[in-house]
C-alpha cells in the first residue's frame, strides 16, 4: 500500500470511528434512577388477582395442549434485570411444588391440582426469563398482560418508573427495533423480547437462548 492510499484509509478509518462513537454517545445516555419504580421488580403477592386483571383465566391444574416459550430480557443502563420466578403462580398453594436449581435459585411447578385456582395460563417457572403460555386452547398472549401480571408499569413511554425522555427505552424484538406498542407485542413461540433502559448491553438478543 502506497503512502497516498494508506494515508486515504487512514483517514476513512478515523472518520468513521468519529461518526460511530457521535451515535453511539447519542445512544448511551444513562438513565437517572426514579424516585419510585426502579428495580429490583419482585413477583408480586397476589398473583391471582392479577392475572385476572391482565383478562387472563387461572386454573387448577397446568395445561399443555398449547405449550409456547417467549423470552423477555431487560436491561437497564446495561445491566440485566431479573425477570422472578413464580410470576403468575400461588407458590403458596400446597399443589405447587418447588425445586433448588444449581445456582441456588428456585423453580415453582409441577401442578398436578391445587386446592384453589393457583396458575395462570401466563407465567414463569423460574428467573431465567422464560414466558410460559400453558392453555388448553390456542390463545396467544401478549407483552402487556404479563406486566400486568409482574405489577411493573408498561406503556409506549414507560417502562417501571423509567419514563421518556428523561430515560432512553429501546424495545428488540428477535433483534430488531420494535417501536410500537409494546403491550401488543404478541409472546409466540421462541420470541426474544429485549428491554433496553438507558446505556445499552454490548449486544442486544436476538434469538430465543437455548
Amino acid at each position: 500500500m502506497g503512502p497516498r492510499l494508506a494515508a486515504l484509509f487512514l483517514f476513512v478509518v478515523l472518520a468513521v470511528a468519529g461518526c460511530g462513537g457521535k451515535s453511539g454517545s447519542k445512544q448511551s445516555s444513562p438513565a437517572p434512577r426514579p424516585s419510585t419504580g426502579a428495580p429490583p421488580w419482585p413477583a408480586p403477592p397476589n398473583p391471582m388477582q392479577l392475572a385476572k386483571e391482565a383478562g387472563l383465566v387461572p386454573e387448577r391444574a397446568e395445561f399443555l395442549q398449547y405449550h409456547v416459550h417467549a423470552h423477555l430480557d431487560v436491561f437497564v443502563n446495561g445491566n440485566p434485570i431479573r425477570v422472578p420466578a413464580g410470576i403468575g403462580i400461588n407458590i403458596k398453594d400446597p399443589g405447587v411444588t418447588s425445586a433448588k436449581l444449581a445456582d441456588g435459585t428456585t423453580a415453582y411447578g409441577g401442578i398436578e391440582l391445587c386446592r384453589r385456582v393457583c396458575i395462570s395460563p401466563l407465567h414463569t417457572h423460574d428467573d431465567t426469563g422464560v414466558l410460559h403460555t400453558e392453555t388448553k386452547t390456542v390463545q396467544p398472549n401478549r407483552l402487556g398482560q404479563f406486566f400486568i401480571e409482574w405489577a411493573v408499569r408498561l406503556t409506549p413511554e414507560c417502562v417501571g418508573g423509567y419514563c421518556k425522555p428523561e430515560a432512553q427505552i429501546a424495545i428488540y424484538v428477535d433483534g430488531k427495533r420494535f417501536t410500537g406498542d409494546p403491550r401488543e407485542i404478541e409472546l409466540s413461540n421462541l420470541r426474544e423480547i429485549a428491554i433496553v433502559i438507558g446505556t445499552p448491553p454490548a449486544s442486544i438478543p436476538s434469538e430465543f437462548p437455548q
